[in-house]
């Protein structure tokens, strides 16, 4: 089943976005996420530069597989 990628204002309204320590703050490439404040444990990712923009929803599953990829290297891309 696919997670709900529609938010209200509302939903929007109510994350506390977080971005990382490790993004740039002269205007680089920066990501921004926040948990939903439903209850329903939805992790909400994007783009810093451009806030007003698409935002893509997680459900909070699918957030803990990609971290615990990410923290085993599962995404370094190399060439």
């Amino acid at each position: 089943m696919a997670t709900d990628q529609h938010l209200t204002p509302e939903e929007l309204a109510g994350i506390q976005w977080q971005k990382s320590t490790r993004s740039s703050s002269n205007g680089g490439q920066c990501v921004e996420v926040g948990p939903l404040s439903d209850g329903s444990g939805r992790v909400a990712l994007r783009h810093s530069q451009h806030p007003d923009t698409s935002v893509i929803v997680y459900t909070r599953a699918e957030w803990d597989a990609f971290l615990a990829g990410a923290r085993d290297n599962e995404f370094d891309f190399t060439d």
